[in-house]
């Protein structure tokens, strides 16, 4: 968890309702001169059952004695507001219920006509209702409001004249609480505030509603199973208006501490940062950036030594950089420090990287132990895309050879590659370099700048939000990578051979189409563009992606787009077949599951791709059969499951149906030719096919 990404929740406040103070002010009931009197009379006053009519339009029907309304009765205001209970001498008193013209309520004990004792109140406009305690109209003493109708909005504790103020516990819509000191409805003093959702806990003092003082904030890093991991990032120390401020101590889920001075949330002043490893790095913080020029190190069995002279990387083994290409073009006297400062940016984003590695590996995997599942190229692809790298002037293809280190040309674009952590991230480095260090004005230390920027801009924003056709619905992507090899075999089928790599084009796309005569009237050469461009930077600029190269998850996402368009009338007549189904459901509650045909290569099993803070709709539930056939449950997710099983068949219904038997029919026919001729020319003119004009292609755009 990076230093941006740990943020106090400073306003929790923001979902409290706003209050109708005025109801509480409830004045006595004034009697007026009265017009008329029907009912018992005795010894010339009224004296019993009576009504009686007053100046105004006032009515009081109840018990009257020795003239005077004493009893239990109710009057009723003009205006509409109604009293109904016990009367002393003309004044409401003891047991009573105010009843306001929109239907509000108050219910409970009255004195000189106001709310006075125990009491509950209703309010019809707010959803508001308290019982407890009351003092002259107002709340005050121990009592519990309730803010919604779901009644999952409440405080319990001190009210002092309608504020919360004392000790009380306070339950906000989302689930979070707060428990401790309050003052004027703000949470002050000590107390114990818990974000549910975030997995976040801070005790300390508050002051006016944020945290002040001395205190500790727990950041819980949790499982996707919902488990929660023993190690937690801490904070103890000081703060000021919500933000780490002055001295404190940082202690890292890696094992990794800081402790030193504070300013606005960063470490800021003289700090020590010790490794989980024991080796510990002293010196002055500025924006938690160290900058002091003789840096010492200390390990324990070695001493201390500079830092500035050491070649030994901050980081562990599995995250060691090579990002040489980078340290060359700077001068060889800074090139230790440069190094050194990446190195403290990537221990700070240590937790994200390392979740955002496991995150991506896990695409298109029924079932993913964890740490156990190496990222590809191909989910690499996934999170820069995803992360809008390609919305910086780069293409994925430029990408691959500016990380292309020392592997056969040939394998530069291939998906199949292995991604190490220490290769990600040496990967994001060279990647903010390139993008970034143009609007870079003269940073001290040029790399570090560029790659917190990549983090804090790009990566941790967008990271885990996964876009495209194959992994955004998880089950949908573990399907379709049953199709992955065959894919692979035709995309390079297609590709040409440039700077010894193998390599396609929009251009080379649009004609594979064509040769495979899967352009229709539905799947026009304009619509398989719009596919092309869905992600793309400026989406409605047809024809200016024509020319571009793209890799083969570009490649792959294009053909799952197109599934949707080629097979939508499959999808309706699956989506008739749903509704004649549905409407017999009724008819078979005895059978719980039914089965929907479509078989699978992978278990079946469900994967949740969901993080702490990004959440990607979950997937529909199977269960598997004996058979091996996947089951859906339309009983619990009809609408969900069903929908997920038309595409999931749509999927099939394309590659089985049209896209692998035109390119087997194509190669065939190709094969065929070949073995007819057997003259070079022939080769000659298929790679000329493949090569048709560009200006070919825009005028069937336009």
């Amino acid at each position: 968890m990076t230093m941006s990404q740990i943020k106090l929740q400073n306003h929790p406040d923001s979902d409290e309702q706003p209050e109708d103070e005025g109801k509480y002010e409830l004045p006595p009931l004034v009697i007026l001169t009265e017009q008329r009197y029907e009912g018992e009379t005795c010894e010339g006053q009224f004296h019993g059952q009576g009504v009686a009519y007053f100046e105004g339009g006032h009515v009081y029907k109840g018990m009257f004695s020795k003239g005077l309304m004493d009893g239990f009765g109710t009057f009723t205001r003009a205006a509409g507001l109604k009293y109904e209970g016990e009367f002393v001498h003309n004044i409401p008193m003891g047991q009573g219920t105010y009843t306001w013209a929109d239907g509000s309520t108050y219910k409970g004990e009255v004195y000189n006509g106001i709310p006075h004792g125990t009491g509950t109140y209703k309010c019809t406009q707010n959803s508001l209702f308290y019982s407890g305690q009351w003092h002259q109209g107002k709340r005050h003493g121990k009592g519990t409001a309730y803010y919604n109708e779901e009644k999952n909005s409440w405080y319990k504790g001190d009210w002092v004249r309608n504020n919360r103020e004392g000790c009380g516990l306070r339950c906000y819509p989302s689930g979070n609480t707060y428990s401790g000191e309050w003052k004027t409805n703000q949470r002050h003093g000590k107390g114990t505030m818990l974000w549910l959702n975030l997995g976040q806990k801070y005790v300390g003092a508050w002051q006016d509603g944020v945290q002040h003082g001395q205190g500790t904030h727990v950041w819980n890093l949790r499982r996707k199973d919902g488990s929660q991991y023993s190690q937690s990032n801490r904070y103890t120390g000081e703060f000021a208006q919500g933000q780490r401020h002055g001295w404190g101590t940082f202690y890292y889920a890696g094992g990794a501490i800081y402790e030193g001075e504070w300013k606005n949330n960063k470490k800021h002043g003289q700090g020590k940062f010790t490794l989980s490893d024991g080796r510990a790095f002293e010196g002055h913080f500025v924006d938690d950036q160290i900058i002091t020029p003789n840096l010492r190190a200390h390990s324990a069995p070695l001493g201390a030594f500079p830092l500035s002279h050491s070649n030994s990387s901050l980081l562990g083994p599995d995250m060691t950089l090579n990002i040489d290409c980078l340290l060359d073009m700077i001068p060889e006297r800074k090139r230790d420090t440069e190094r050194k400062q990446v190195e403290f940016v990537v221990l700070r984003q240590e937790r994200e990287l390392r979740s955002i590695c496991s995150f991506y590996s896990r695409l298109g995997y029924a079932r993913s132990p964890e740490n156990t599942l190496l990222l590809s190229r191909l989910q690499f692809w996934r999170l820069l895309k995803d992360c809008n790298i390609h919305h910086h002037g780069i293409t994925l293809t430029q990408i691959d050879r500016l990380i292309k280190e020392d592997v056969d040309p040939a394998e530069i674009h291939s998906p199949f590659m292995p991604v190490l952590l220490r290769k990600l991230i040496s990967y994001l480095v060279i990647v903010a370099h390139h993008i970034h260090s143009k609007d870079m004005v003269s940073p001290k230390y040029l790399l570090a700048a560029c790659f917190s920027k990549l983090m804090t801009d790009d990566i941790l924003p967008n990271a885990k939000n996964v876009k495209g056709f194959l992994f955004r619905q998880p089950d949908v992507g573990v399907m379709a990578m049953n199709y992955m090899k065959r894919c692979w075999e035709v995309f390079q089928l297609f590709c040409t051979a440039t700077r010894d790599e193998l390599t396609m084009t929009c251009h080379h796309l649009l004609w594979m189409f064509k040769d495979f005569h899967l352009l229709d009237h539905k799947l026009t050469t304009r619509r398989l563009l719009e596919i092309i461009n869905t992600e793309s930077h400026n989406p409605d600029n047809l024809s200016a992606s024509v020319d571009l190269e793209i890799t083969f998850l570009e490649f792959f996402e294009v053909l799952l787009g197109c599934a949707e368009v080629t097979c939508e009338q499959v999808s309706e007549t699956l989506k008739e077949d749903h509704r004649v189904f549905g409407s017999n459901t009724e008819t078979r509650k005895d059978s719980p599951e039914v089965e929907t045909g479509i078989s699978s290569a992978q278990d079946g099993s469900q994967w949740d791709v969901k993080t702490e803070a990004n959440e990607i709709p979950e997937p529909a539930e199977y269960t598997d059969d004996p058979g091996g056939e996947i089951m859906c449950r339309p009983a619990e997710n009809n609408t969900k499951d069903c929908k997920l099983e038309l595409k999931m068949k749509t999927v099939d219904e394309f590659f089985n149906h049209f896209f692998f038997p035109a390119s087997d029919y194509y190669q065939l026919v190709t094969r065929n030719i070949m073995e007819e001729k057997h003259h070079p020319e022939s080769q000659v003119a298929l790679d000329k096919m493949k090569q048709k004009p560009n200006n070919a292609v825009r005028t069937t755009c336009s």
